[in-house]
């Protein structure tokens, strides 16, 4: 009898989870096309997450016209087989609970997905939605709700931004495209509106208006270095980057915090990863993964006189003190890229504590997203930064910080013992 309802029970286990398809680290750019033509271009860079997975399921809108381009597999570049399916054949090949009245394009993944690793792929495809791209006298709109919480939207060549709905950062690409991108704090889709109108032409002067004449270049040259305006700055959009770092608090009385920080590298010949562990800080129990393939990697700690006498380059001659966490790996490809998860326990008494039976983080942090997990049997009573919190699988209280911004935000979390 108990063998009867163990296995009942592992079957009904394992349908959900086969119905229950995971991602993260969703990004979407889209480049508006001919405006009459209702057409966007759409680079949906994703990575399912769904232990054993052979397949990737992405919905087709509803209302739009889709032409898929290619699909490609992040980490060897190489083009991904698909094909178009519908609910039925969908739920057939693992996705039990997909919508009977929809269109699902079906990805095969270049390699099963490892327990706790990724599939990163990229699905390249064209839409026409006249409800969400269109033109309206002489403005061009592009108005969709964006479930996906970081996008980008770039406008056809010669058009400038008049109107944004959302806090977006703006910038000049391609020689003279204006994009614009965000990222979405919250937990519901974001209905997404941009207007943008034609640029008038101007006679005699090239699209980028480089041409200054050579007074007015000489004092803009004369001026910079007295100058504090950023008038060489290069944004960064702040959207796109994709490093993750969740920290798991011990018990204050520690100063310790377990984390783990996912990092893409995509420079070719590059094979290590270092981390120069900050001053007050000390690092131990590192490993790390390649969250593609699983492979666990050689892992080194080095302090000192070491990291000179291994050539390793952190920017400055380190001192005594200096410690650094080297994650080596197999020189990266042309066109290739390898997803890394580091994980290390941190040591902090300045910047994690208890105190006055409180415990207190105050720490700065640099990356887009970051998460705390407070340690078991403690609630929240101070939180500094807007975050958004729930509880984690444990039954933990979680906090997870979107920064928009290419500035750090200091956080100061106090909690309570219930």
């Amino acid at each position: 009898m108990k063998t009867s309802i163990l296995l009942v029970l592992v079957l009904l286990i394992s349908a959900r989870v086969q119905c229950q398809q995971t991602q993260v680290d969703s990004y979407t750019r889209y480049e508006l096309l001919e405006p009459e033509s209702n057409r966007f271009r759409i680079y949906y860079f994703v990575s399912a997450t769904q232990s054993g997975a052979k397949y990737y399921f992405n919905t087709l809108r509803k209302g739009s016209e889709h032409l898929i381009n290619q699909v490609f597999d992040r980490m060897s570049g190489k083009e991904l087989k698909w094909v178009i399916v519908d609910g039925a054949q969908a739920r057939t090949n693992g996705l039990r609970n997909a919508d009977l009245d929809t269109e699902f394009l079906m990805v095969h993944l270049a390699r099963p997905i490892p327990d706790g690793g990724q599939a990163r792929i990229l699905i390249d495809k064209t839409y026409k939605d006249s409800n969400s791209y269109y033109v309206d006298g002489d403005k061009i709109i592009f108005d969709r709700s964006l479930g996906i919480k970081r996008n980008s939207v770039i406008f056809p060549t010669g058009y400038e931004l008049i109107g944004c709905n959302y806090p977006s950062q703006v910038e000049l690409v391609d020689g003279g495209k204006i994009k614009a991108s965000f990222m979405n704090r919250g937990s519901q889709p974001i209905q997404y509106k941009l207007v943008a109108r034609l640029l008038p032409e101007k006679e005699g002067t090239s699209s980028e208006n480089s041409t200054l004449p050579w007074t007015d270049y000489k004092s803009v040259l004369s001026g910079r270095d007295k100058s504090h305006a950023r008038v060489d700055y290069k944004l960064n959009e702040r959207s796109f980057q994709n490093r993750d770092i969740v920290y798991f608090l011990q018990p204050p009385e520690t100063n310790s915090f377990r984390l783990y920080h996912d990092y893409t590298e995509s420079r070719p010949g590059i094979d290590k990863y270092i981390n120069v562990v900050r001053k007050g800080s000390k690092a131990s129990n590192p490993s790390a993964i390649i969250l593609d393939t699983g492979e666990k990697l050689k892992v080194e700690t080095l302090k000192g006189i070491e990291i000179s006498e291994k050539g390793i380059e952190i920017g400055h001659e380190p001192t005594p003190d200096t410690e650094v966490v080297v994650i080596w790996f197999d020189p990266v490809r042309e066109g290739q890229s390898v997803r890394l998860r580091i994980e290390e326990t941190y040591t902090d008494p300045k910047r994690y504590l208890l105190y006055r039976n409180e415990l207190i983080w105050d720490r700065s942090f640099g990356r887009n997203r970051n998460t705390v997990v407070l340690p078991p049997g403690w609630y929240l009573t101070i939180n500094s930064i807007p975050a958004t919190i729930d509880l984690n699988d444990d039954g933990n209280v979680r906090l997870r910080y979107v920064n928009d911004r290419p500035d750090n935000i200091d956080v100061l979390i106090n909690a309570r013992r219930r």
